[in-house]
Formats: structure tokens, C-alpha cells, sequence
């Protein structure tokens, strides 16, 4: 389409041409190729890992094949999309360029090999491949964001930087560099992310939710939001530093009770007729949820695993596979109205949540077949959207701009 001409335009002038758009519509946004892989890397590598911990293939990794899988669900697949995500919008956030064509494409590439790596390559190979994503998303996000004088969302920067650290901490505590339980990197790195998302979501939630529905008024006190922040950053310090249980028990109730306030504020039942917006509610419903179950365990009534995979399927998945789909539409042009497929892919995520936790806490006899349900859910609903959604990320985007 024809831009806007500057002035009037004379008789028999020709309009001029539009802008070219430049590259290869896959490297024009940092959301499209990251979401791809990560979706990709969802549907492919957990199935892989539940045969693998069920003794059926051999895993092939130089860790244990719990670690792999949990940091690759963790550095591989949600770092995956946070840093898509954060390319993207903090071109939005200022107006300013971030990473494109090549240098996006080395940073994907950075990526895949890291995760290629874990399996072909020497792991100080590995580690070193792993290691060097984030610092270079900070870097270069951290230029665009002081450039712009946009101090609000530097602090994502750090929480960037902490996941780094923590990475680092996995692979040296891997290789025995350090003595520090390469597991307790991981639940470092879990606590990040969910930080992360609890920033973000407050943010993005209550907008989503008042744009669509017009009169609707969601008035959440900056008090209240700055006092779910600390208590929610010192419960998960507690749990990571495996605090005393009685004390990081109480700061994780009270986590539950305040993103459960939260969740009611933002008035959830107003999206039940739309899919895109009650996936995003219905995920963070799992964060006091998850709380909950984790103050639980650190006073011995439940195993940690329960609480764990209640944060990282039930709200790190469900909310993943619900921004993948809004931000991805959105920014490819498309109308934010979730097909069929989608809600089918949201549906599935969700119930994987619940066989993988509700299902074992309640019929630990049961865990097996629900392991196999949850994990079969789970690779469809990512499966759904890779096939949906490739040939629309490497396209341009249907209104003809660039992104």
C-alpha cells in the first residue's frame, strides 16, 4: 500500500513507489524467529524426555537427563520467548530499532546451536554456546533503552543478567567447577522467569482485558502492585536459598493470597467468550495455585515436584502459548481473535497442567499414564501452533509494514 503523500500531489505525477521492505520477513522481528523455535523446541523435546525418563530411548546428553530437561525448558524454551518477546516490544516501548536481519539471525542461530549442542558437542562446548545468548540480548536491548531514556523497563535488563548468572551457575556446577547443586541454579532460574511474568502480566493483563470491553474499569493501587512484587521476590528467594520452612511456607502462602487478589481484580470472568484473553487469566489462576502448593511442600505435606510444575507448566506454559498467539498475530497483522486450533492448543496446555499436577497429588498411582497425557497434550498444543503459525512468521505481515 501507498503511503501518505507529503504534499499535493500534481496532475499526471506518478505516486511514488512504497518502501522496500528489507530482509527476509523471518529476521524482521526478534518474536519470529524465537517463537518458532521455542515452540518448536516445546512440541519436540518433551516428549523426548518423557521416553527417555521412562526408559524406552537413550537420552544422549553429557547431564543428567533431568537437568537437560528442565534447563531446556528453562533457558531453552522460556528464555526463548522472553527474549522474542522483549526484541519486540521494546521496539514498541521506544520507537527505536532492535536487533534485525543479521544480527538477529546470529543471535537465532546462537540459540539453535546451543540447543544442538547438547548433544553433538563437547559440554564446555555446550556451556559456552549457552552462555553467551543473554549477555548479548542485555547488551544490545540496554543500548536501545538508554538511548531512548527509558529507565522504566530497564530493570527487565537485570532480571536478564540475573538469568545469566544463573546459567552460568548450572554449567559450572555441571562441569564441577562449583559446588553448588546445579538444581538450585534451575529453581533460581524458574523464580526469575516467574518474576518476570508477574511484571509483565500486570502490565499487559488488565489492558488486554479493559480494551475489549468497553466501560470496564480495573483499578489496581500501586501500593498493592509493589507489595505483590517483594512478597512474591522474597518467597521466591526463600524457596531458591532453602530458607527455614516455616518462614519461607508463610511468605509463599502469602504470595498465594495476593496473586489470588490480584487475579480477582483484573475481573477474569469478563473474558469467558474469548478464548486469546481467558487463556492468559486461566494461566495466572496456576500462580496462586502454585504458591500455594509450594508452601505445602516446604512443610513436607506434598513433593516440591507438584508445586514446581504447577509455576512452570501451568503458568510459564499456558501464558507462553497465549502470548505466542496474541503477540504473534498482532504483529503480523492479524485480527486478535483466537481460530478453533488455538483454542483447542490453550485447552490442551491446561490439561496438561492438571494431569501433570492436580491428576499425582491426588492418585500418586496415577502419575505414569498421566505423565503420558500431559506430555502428549502438551507437544499437541505446541505442535498446533508450529503448523499454524510458520507460514504466517515467515511472511510479511498482511497490512504490507515491516516487522
Amino acid at each position: 500500500m501507498n503511503q501518505p503523500l507529503p504534499f499535493p500531489q500534481r496532475p499526471g505525477q506518478a505516486a511514488p513507489a512504497a518502501p522496500l521492505l528489507r530482509g527476509l520477513p523471518l529476521l524482521r522481528l526478534g518474536f519470529r524467529p524465537f517463537y518458532l523455535g521455542s515452540a518448536l523446541l516445546a512440541c519436540l523435546s518433551v516428549p523426548v524426555w518423557v521416553l527417555a525418563f521412562l526408559g524406552y530411548i537413550p537420552l544422549g546428553v553429557s547431564v543428567p537427563p533431568l537437568l537437560w530437561h528442565a534447563h531446556e525448558m528453562l533457558f531453552g524454551f522460556a528464555v526463548g520467548v522472553i527474549v522474542g518477546f522483549l526484541l519486540t516490544a521494546v521496539k514498541a516501548w521506544t520507537g527505536l530499532p532492535t536487533p534485525r536481519g543479521a544480527t538477529l539471525g546470529a543471535l537465532a542461530l546462537l540459540w539453535l546451536a546451543a540447543r544442538l549442542a547438547a548433544f553433538v558437542a563437547p559440554y564446555p562446548v555446550y556451556a559456552a554456546l549457552d552462555m553467551l545468548l543473554l549477555p548479548a540480548v542485555a547488551a544490545s536491548l540496554l543500548t536501545v533503552l538508554v538511548q531512548a531514556r527509558n529507565k522504566r523497563n530497564i530493570p527487565l535488563i537485570s532480571l536478564l543478567l540475573l538469568m545469566a548468572l544463573a546459567n552460568g551457575v548450572f554449567h559450572l556446577s555441571a562441569m564441577q567447577v562449583i559446588e553448588v547443586p546445579a538444581l538450585s541454579a534451575l529453581h533460581a532460574e524458574l523464580a526469575l522467569v516467574l518474576m518476570v511474568i508477574t511484571v509483565i502480566t500486570g502490565r499487559v493483563l488488565p489492558m488486554f482485558t479493559k480494551n475489549v470491553t468497553p466501560g470496564l474499569v480495573i483499578n489496581v493501587p500501586r501500593k498493592f502492585e509493589l507489595a505483590l512484587l517483594a512478597v512474591t521476590a522474597i518467597a521466591l528467594l526463600l524457596w531458591v536459598c532453602a530458607a527455614p520452612a516455616p518462614l519461607a511456607a508463610l511468605a509463599s502462602a502469602a504470595a498465594a493470597v495476593l496473586h489470588a487478589v490480584r487475579l480477582a481484580l483484573w475481573k477474569p470472568w469478563v473474558t469467558l467468550r474469548r478464548p486469546i484473553l481467558w487463556i492468559l487469566h486461566l494461566s495466572y489462576a496456576w500462580m496462586p495455585i502454585g504458591f500455594a502448593l509450594l508452601a505445602a511442600a516446604q512443610l513436607g505435606w506434598l513433593p516440591a515436584t507438584l508445586a514446581i510444575h504447577a509455576l512452570a507448566v501451568g503458568v510459564v506454559g499456558g501464558l507462553i502459548i497465549g502470548m505466542l498467539t496474541r503477540t504473534a498475530r498482532g504483529h503480523t497483522g492479524r485480527p486478535l481473535q483466537a481460530s478453533r486450533a488455538e483454542t483447542a492448543a490453550y485447552a490442551m496446555v491446561l490439561l496438561a497442567a492438571v494431569l501433570r499436577v492436580l491428576v499425582p497429588a491426588v492418585q500418586p498411582q496415577w502419575y505414569v499414564g498421566a505423565l503420558h497425557g500431559a506430555a502428549c497434550l502438551w507437544a499437541l498444543a505446541f505442535g498446533i501452533y508450529v503448523v499454524m503459525y510458520t507460514p504466517w512468521l515467515m511472511r510479511t505481515r498482511l497490512d504490507g509494514k515491516d516487522g
